[in-house]
């Protein structure tokens, strides 16, 4: 197996902090994986099996690979390529996910497996999101030590992110127990399209939850993620009434999701069936993966949107990947004080006292301290 300097570097250190065998690094690199059973499935027959994972719900032969390219049906039995695999892992700023009203500064240790459920034509992780894990450089990685190098780097959360955390769902609810157990809070970045029964069980164990609302017509998921909407929504609903702290993303596409009467529909749902205090993020576009023809999205555009999203009564609203704007910063939605000032992916001046304005003392929703 060849390795990059900046893999040795990194399999080193995991080596060094006791948390990988040596025979584990020689069984790590491309393609490496380990199946593990999947309990999200039903028998077909004729060892036919179907995937209840997320709403494709694929019908996957003997020897084949479902929609995502990660669950696998072998002799009749689904089973996950992805448990314990990951294909990256960083330390990144809580605000990279970008959770806004959540543990603000702090680290957080992130990781992904390969693959995705939906086919979205902006993907900016596509290299590693749009492939099996077959096709990519994997770690190996129990869950058990995922948790132990978080508490060695003083991460007090850890995030699924980078890629679609449904596709990897039996590794993260893994995670996530222990991570509750050890006071570590577990969090994850994800497209929303995933069945009721696998989120539930997820739902108790963690801590916040940053979902991307793609668009806000069928039409459009159908075309550019080849996914639908109404699973999504059902997600969202599911996740605020468990009490879990939820954020939003939504990536403005120029001439595909960007028409203000599809925004103000969208803003009004998540004010009516959610919270107007549910943080929502629009952020820029940039041409990539199969969209290259299309410019980035305006600021303009974006400024707008924001217009709309406070006209309509949400109270927190940001633009991502517009580095210095002052719709990074977090402002009393009643008095108006600036209370949280970033730059980019880091925060410059904190004023919360105790989750509170100082100014008005209106409670400003977030989980502020671990």
């Amino acid at each position: 197996m060849k390795l990059s300097r900046r893999d040795f570097l990194k399999l080193g250190l995991l080596g060094f902090l006791g948390l990988l065998s040596p025979e584990d690094l020689w069984a790590q690199g491309y393609g490496y994986v380990a199946p593990h059973l999947s309990p999200y499935s039903v028998p077909r027959g004729g060892e036919m099996v179907q995937c209840t994972l997320c709403p494709r719900e694929c019908l996957i032969g003997p020897g084949d690979l479902g929609h995502c390219e990660v669950r696998k049906n072998i002799k009749g039995k689904l089973y996950s390529l992805t448990y314990g695999n990951p294909c990256a892992l960083h330390i990144d700023p809580i605000e990279k996910k970008p959770f806004f009203h959540f543990l603000p500064g702090s680290p957080c240790l992130s990781y992904a497996m390969a693959g995705c459920n939906l086919d979205c034509l902006f993907c900016q992780n596509w290299q590693i999101s749009q492939v099996s894990p077959l096709e990519t450089n994997n770690m190996k990685i129990p869950p058990h030590e995922m948790v132990k190098l978080a508490l060695l780097q003083g991460c007090p959360s850890i995030a699924a992110t980078y890629t679609e955390p449904t596709v990897f769902h039996e590794y993260n609810l893994e995670v996530a127990k222990i991570s509750k157990a050890e006071g570590i809070f577990f969090v994850f970045h994800s497209n929303g399209f995933i069945n009721l029964k696998p989120l539930r069980d997820l739902l108790p164990y963690i801590g916040a939850a940053c979902v991307d609302l793609k668009g806000f017509s069928d039409r459009y998921y159908r075309e550019v993620t080849g996914g639908w909407l109404n699973p999504v929504l059902k997600t969202l609903k599911e996740i605020h009434s468990h009490g879990v702290h939820l954020e939003i993303v939504n990536l403005v596409v120029p001439g595909k999701n960007d028409d203000e009467d599809l925004i103000r529909e969208m803003c009004l749902w998540i004010r009516d069936e959610l919270s107007p205090s549910v943080p929502l993020h629009f952020t820029r576009f940039f041409p990539m993966y199969r969209l290259r023809n299309l410019p980035p999205t305006p600021v303009k555009t974006l400024e707008r949107a924001r217009e709309i999203a406070l006209e309509v009564g949400l109270h927190y609203v940001y633009l991502g990947n517009v580095p210095g704007h002052p719709a990074e910063n977090t402002y009393c939605p009643r008095c108006g004080r600036l209370l949280i000032e970033r730059k980019g992916f880091f925060v410059t001046r904190f004023e919360l006292k105790e989750g509170r304005c100082p100014r008005c003392q209106r409670k400003i929703e977030g989980i502020w301290t671990i």
